[in-house]
């Protein structure tokens, strides 16, 4: 507050915690190191989805992962970021002829989703077809089938899942096995059986149902055809408790004992973790704008709704958000716990980020804190009532600092208190809002007709 970046002007802030994203990069490097070979290099591919934002892309960029994309607009920001095309997996279901192109003359490996993308890459890899020999490592994405976890959403290797080839229909597999054989430029399998609601044995589970198929294919093309597995991402994440947990090591060990094979030097893994990496690295800071009560419950309308916490609204049991409560000074609020809603800002009656709620009465200046929501929440908005989104400001903790403002002010990023603030993402201006929403083609369809 004392730096301007929560204001009247401002009501509502996301704050992200640099140095736990950093400790989180480097728990994953450690955790997978210990089980691989020796020599073997594992690429950990941030899955972009998870925090669309160049510089929080940057950051783990800069912890030695590379990036997971999936689509033209994760790529140009992974590419915006200083992410090599050799460090980036592309993973669309849903690619162009002209994204496939793209790819392929950039380097950039990428997986393909089902029985045609093989197809039109076969036209784009024939002699001629691109400028030069594509370096580009191929796959196919399979889907063991093997059914879903606690949120049906976030699941994908149910039996109808969208996603890959699914292995237990009639043929599939074989059509897998044959395609790599006729094929030399496949040479890997990738797999991902869901996020979060799955448990760690499920998700080993799809790593070891993706290791069959490529010993398989390799015993039928006679060499080591497929040498890579991309064993997804996924790791659920505890938003019940500061405690990190499931860990990075644990998985890491369960899948060395459920798939040995994975990690004795026959095979490069890449993962493509999002949510645990940034999830519990923030939190979003919102002023309780009133008080009031309805039915005898008392409710703390906010700044923080659906707006920047979508899947808690929507889907509040499978989406719950912690919520800390301080007082205008920024403070722990004292007192006794009363049950009460924490609402948002949006004008429709289920935008409640807290239902039922025990925390101490909140009252008008109040402030309230969204825990754990570095991933999805601070880079995939909710546009309704054209409500402008929050600036997002890096902070890391630095004791010999000392006090004083930054040059610039807040938004120049700088030091106080032992704190140093750095721009992620301005906040969204209402001459942002019109622009994008098509102010400069006001008269569009009211201009008279040539």
């Amino acid at each position: 507050m004392e730096r301007g970046l929560l204001s009247d002007e401002r009501p509502v802030v996301a704050l992200l915690d640099v140095a736990s994203v950093r400790e989180a990069a480097a728990s994953l490097h450690a955790a997978f190191a210990e089980v691989t070979a020796p020599g073997r290099p594992v690429l950990h591919a941030f899955a972009v989805k998870a925090s669309s934002l160049v510089p929080v892309v940057r950051l783990p960029a800069d912890c030695g992962l590379g990036c997971e994309v999936a689509g033209p607009g994760e790529l140009a920001l992974a590419r915006a970021a200083g992410v090599g095309p050799e460090r980036i997996v592309l993973d669309s279901p849903a690619k162009t002829e002209g994204e496939l192109r793209e790819a392929l003359e950039l380097g950039i490996a990428l997986d393909a989703d089902n029985r045609q993308e093989p197809e039109r890459l076969d036209v784009l890899m024939a002699p001629g077809a691109l400028p030069s020999p594509s370096a580009s490592p191929i796959g196919l994405r399979v889907n063991p089938q093997l059914g879903g976890g606690s949120i049906g959403a976030m699941s994908t290797a149910t039996a109808t899942s969208k996603f890959g080839f699914a292995l237990r229909d009639e043929g599939a597999r074989e059509f897998v096995v044959r395609a790599c054989v006729e094929r030399p430029w496949i040479t890997r399998l990738h797999c991902h059986v869901g996020s979060q609601g799955m448990s760690l044995e499920t998700m080993a589970a799809g790593v070891a149902a993706t290791y069959e198929p490529a010993e398989e294919i390799n015993r039928a093309a006679g060499e080591r055809r497929i040498d890579t597995l991309d064993i997804g991402g996924g790791l659920p994440v505890d938003f019940d408790s500061d405690e990190i947990t499931p860990t990075f090591a644990e998985y890491a060990r369960l899948l060395r004992d459920t798939v040995p094979g994975l990690f004795d030097g026959r095979y490069g893994p890449v993962t493509e973790f999002g949510r645990s990496l940034p999830a519990t690295c923030g939190l979003i800071l919102a002023r309780v704008e009133y008080a009031k009560s309805a039915g005898g419950r008392p409710i703390a309308v906010t700044h923080a709704g659906a707006q920047v916490a979508v899947r808690t609204v929507f889907a509040p049991e499978a989406w719950p958000l912690r919520v800390a409560a301080y007082d205008g000074r920024g403070r722990p609020k004292e007192g006794p716990g009363v049950v009460q809603d924490v609402a948002g800002p949006c004008c429709f009656a289920g935008d409640l980020v807290a239902r039922g709620r025990e925390l101490p009465a909140l009252e008008a200046g109040d402030l309230v804190a969204l825990l754990d929501p570095g991933a999805y929440c601070f880079s995939t908005p909710f546009d309704y009532n054209s409500l402008p989104r929050p600036g997002v400001y890096g902070f890391t903790v630095d004791a010999a600092s000392g006090d004083g403002e930054a040059e610039g002010g807040a938004d120049a990023g700088g030091r106080a208190d032992g704190v140093r603030f750095a721009t992620v993402r301005p906040p969204q201006t209402l001459d942002d809002i019109v622009a994008a929403s098509g102010g400069d083609q006001r008269d569009a369809l009211t201009a008279p007709r040539p």
